[in-house]
């Protein structure tokens, strides 16, 4: 029980960094999901996520592209821009 309490206290601790960066809640938890609750992973994700979307990209193309392309910013820019 100590265990899961120590994992869920990070998971907390990962969300709420995130949270200051000026990303949506629901958006934090997701991807925190999506990549098993790494937080490098998921910060990676919701970056270029915000990135993506500045340059006009639908939000569910470029989580499936990035899913896919494993948060390969120039492989997922190039999958987004031949959709």
């Amino acid at each position: 029980p100590g265990c899961l309490l120590l994992q869920f206290l990070s998971y907390l601790g990962a969300c709420d960094r995130l949270l200051k960066q000026g990303y949506e809640e629901g958006q934090v938890e997701e991807a925190m999901e999506m990549f098993q609750y790494s937080e490098k992973k998921a910060a990676e994700f919701l970056r270029l996520l915000a990135q993506f979307n500045d340059m006009g990209f639908q939000q569910n193309e470029i989580k499936e592209v990035l899913l896919l392309c494993g948060n390969q910013r120039e492989k997922a820019l190039e999958e987004l821009v031949m959709k």
